[in-house]
């Protein structure tokens, strides 16, 4: 292959910026393109002589008649800069209490009523304006025992149904480990394992035996595909608990899982070695992120990111106990207003993305209220928040829940089975692209603050 163009060893260039397609040129000048996964799929023999293996399993073989060969990317995340990277993965949507539904302990899709996830959900999520998207999984029930902790295959295959729905639709795809440490009441126990090594040792290797065979199946899948290690983990004080008298022990052991998701991934190799990973905080908490997070070591530069979540005030966006938000409004919390929003982030910005480690905001969201005055504020609050993620380089992920209602925990935009809106899901997710992609160098936060409902 040295008479090629591109040659084997610079078609490996691409593999950090490439994915999913093989561009091949005849020499009779004629370019053809074939679907393949991974560069392991491009088989180089002697001479000009290799073979491609498509994505249905044909062999393409090319004996000396070609000039040159690209690998290139399907969306794939933009990795020049902490920048780019935020605006490629850019705002995104939660696929919420679907596949990290669950019910004693047994992970089902609708175990919360939510009906299954659609390819046309995923289309509907791309046609209104998001450009990513979130599915978390609980993986509770279909673990097998120590030590092989083996996922059920049928499971795992549902798991990459939905994320092939995802891909289809042109979406950024998060996955992550969900419920399982859901308050330090399950397998991933933090409360435990910092206060009984043996119990740590045997989470350790739980979650490495189950993050290698997530990454075995997955393998072959480009980098829109993120893992994330884990969610909101904390011993269920929701980051008030014993964390903040132990010394620092759980947040120890939470930076040891952080470190055996990211070995165990980088392991299996093919696409894995230069996945990017997302890597949670404590709880996900800002604070406990910012002062106690050691972000681990890999074998390649710049595929980390750091994961917050950012429900600001949650009293209002989770509760609706406040039913207004900011400057101008009346029944409001007496904290978490705008000057908040951007101290959050641009405290976030010193820590990681100025030392170019990037963040995103795996959840955010303002639930779903019954007035229009109400939702007028709502809609404010998200238009400003999506304004200052963009500001500073954060992508973020809209929480949908699903829920039709209003009012506490409401915060469906689009049906999860058909890809419809949801209330007025529409007018919502259009404040928020607004908020995120428009670049008219007019349209800044404070002219978004200036233009909050009086």
């Amino acid at each position: 292959m040295k008479r090629l163009v591109l040659s084997a060893l610079a078609l490996s260039s691409f593999a950090l910026n490439a994915q999913n397609i093989v561009e091949v040129t005849l020499k009779d000048g004629s370019v053809m393109t074939y679907q393949t996964s991974s560069l392991e799929n491009i088989h180089f023999g002697e001479g000009n002589n290799f073979t491609i293996t498509t994505d249905e399993g044909e062999n393409k073989e090319f004996n000396g008649n070609a000039t040159n060969i690209r690998f290139k990317k399907n969306h794939a995340i933009d990795g020049t800069s902490v920048h780019t990277i935020a605006h490629s993965i850019g705002l995104g949507w939660n696929l919420g209490n679907n596949l990290d539904a669950h019910n004693y302990g047994n992970a089902s899709e609708t175990a919360w009523g939510i009906p299954a996830a659609a390819l046309n959900a995923f289309k509907g999520v791309e046609a209104a304006g998001f450009s990513a998207v979130r599915i978390p999984v609980t993986w509770l029930g279909h673990i097998g025992s120590a030590p092989d902790y083996k996922i059920d295959d049928n499971y795992m295959e549902y798991v990459a149904k939905v994320v092939g729905y995802a891909k289809e639709a042109g979406l950024k795809v998060i996955i992550n480990i969900h419920h399982d440490g859901a308050n330090s009441e399950y397998w991933l126990n933090v409360k435990s394992a910092s206060k009984d090594a043996n119990k740590n040792k045997q989470v350790k290797e739980q979650l490495a035996a189950m993050w290698t065979q997530i990454a075995t199946r997955f393998k072959r899948e480009g980098d829109y595909l993120i893992f994330e290690g884990m969610n909101e983990i904390h011993d269920g004080g929701w980051g008030w608990g014993e964390n903040l008298t132990d010394g620092g022990a759980q947040y120890r052991v939470m930076n040891e899982w952080l470190q055996t998701f990211v070995d165990a991934v980088r392991s299996v190799g093919g696409e894995n070695t230069y996945r990017y990973l997302g890597c949670p905080g404590y709880d996900t908490n800002v604070d406990h992120t910012i002062n106690e997070i050691k972000v681990p070591n890999d074998i390649v530069e710049n595929r980390l990111l750091v994961a917050v979540h950012f429900y600001d005030p949650y009293t209002y966006t989770l509760n609706n106990e406040k039913t207004e938000w900011g400057h101008t409004g009346q029944n409001k919390e007496n904290w978490g207003n705008e000057d908040n929003v951007t101290n959050i982030f641009g405290r976030l910005k010193t820590k990681f993305m100025d030392n170019n480690i990037p963040v995103y905001l795996g959840e955010f969201g303002n639930v779903h209220r019954s007035t229009d005055r109400a939702e007028a504020f709502r809609k404010y609050y998200l238009e400003y928040v999506c304004k200052a993620a963009s500001d500073y380089d954060l992508p973020l992920f809209f929480w949908d829940n699903g829920g039709y209602g209003a009012g506490a925990e409401q915060s469906g935009l689009i049906d999860h089975g058909t890809g419809a809106y949801i209330n007025n899901g529409k007018d919502v997710i259009d404040v928020m692209v607004k908020g995120f992609y428009n670049d008219d160098p007019n349209y800044t936060l404070q002219s978004v603050y200036d233009n909050a409902p009086k």
